[in-house]
């Protein structure tokens, strides 16, 4: 079996690859030309391809240009496509929202569009988003209508419907996997979990004095990245495309969040957690909590990390990379722009 994965480079990109490597794929995977590398959660995975027994191929392109994934489809002709690939940041999408559309949105369209004028027989799978239901009231299933409340959710939304779309008007084996959020070690360190982890572990070795967030009453279904990727590969296993909805069924705000990271490591979140209004949103989106009963019957799907062990994993993460971070500053040496 082939697989093409966009975004591979991401942290679902990578926990994606892995799964499927394991299960005896071909991978490839799209990645973006530019100066500097960005394959650090995949180098792991990475075999020189003159090597006989690499299975994980990276191939330069960009999901603003159509012709360069027509070319990639018609040369690797995968049996399924996951397309994780897109301008992920709720935040950022504010500052940039002709980006986001063009790459979060268009993007998709052009995917599905590649997909119709190869005339390949593939698999397709959108990653959506929780984001999507925005200000719709808890708990949000297959059946809850969207109420988007940032560029970023609207061209998400946007992907959904064009996904159901080329489902029914070209009898595209094309999928929606709505996820609700999910951490890992491998969260980018802007998004707020991992903002929060990184920060406690340096304030803990002092490497850090304060910690500045945004809305701390905001409530997320938070799940671990490394299950929520299995139910990407399960949807596309089934006999018909459907779209579901992947969340654990509980929520926490970010205040809990911070208060048991910081618990973890002996320290008191109050002393050193600020807000800073440069991190609100124009728009809040305020309660997240998915209802995955569907996707538990249907799919047999159900998360196996709970919301204390994700902390554990990733206070131990980060824990381990602040320890190294003081290490090189200690012995005199600069660590990104830190200078001792």
């Amino acid at each position: 079996m082939k697989t093409l994965i966009t975004g591979i480079t991401g942290q679902d990109g990578s926990y994606l690859a892995e799964l499927l490597l394991s299960k005896g794929y071909e991978v490839h995977g799209l990645i973006r030309r530019s100066s500097t590398f960005n394959t650090d959660r995949i180098d792991h995975l990475y075999k020189d391809f003159h090597d006989p027994e690499a299975r994980m191929y990276l191939h330069y392109g960009d999901l603003s240009v159509s012709s360069h994934l027509i070319k990639l489809l018609y040369d690797i002709r995968p049996d399924e496509i996951y397309h994780l690939g897109a301008q992920s940041h709720v935040r950022v999408s504010f500052d940039m929202p002709e980006y986001t559309g063009d790459v979060t949105g268009l993007g998709t369209l052009r995917m599905l569009e590649a997909i119709r004028k190869t005339g390949i027989n593939t698999r397709f799978y959108q990653a959506s988003s929780s984001e999507m239901f925005g200000a719709a009231p808890p708990p949000q299933d297959e059946t809850t209508p969207f109420e988007p409340q940032s560029p970023y959710a609207a061209a998400k939304v946007y992907s959904y419907y064009m996904v159901k779309n080329y489902r029914k008007a070209y009898n595209i084996f094309s999928t929606n996997g709505i996820l609700f959020n999910h951490e890992s070690p491998r969260r980018g360190e802007t998004f707020v979990t991992r903002k929060i982890t990184r920060a406690a572990t340096r304030i803990k070795l002092g490497l850090q004095d304060k910690l500045y967030l945004g809305n701390l009453e905001a409530k997320r279904d938070w799940g671990f990245a490394g299950d929520f990727v299995e139910s990407m590969w399960l949807i596309l296993q089934q006999d018909k495309p459907d779209d579901y909805v992947i969340a654990t069924g509980e929520n926490h705000s970010v205040r809990e969040f911070a208060e048991k990271v910081f618990q973890k490591l002996d320290l008191d979140y109050k002393e050193y957690v600020e807000t800073d209004p440069r991190y609100f949103r124009p728009t809040e989106v305020d309660v997240l909590l998915g209802d995955s009963t569907k996707a538990q019957k249907i799919l047999g799907w159900k998360p196996k990390v709970n919301f204390e062990q994700l902390i554990d994993m990733m206070v131990g993460s980060d824990l381990e990379l602040a320890n190294k971070e003081k290490t090189l500053l200690d012995a005199g040496y600069r660590v990104g722009n830190r200078i001792t």
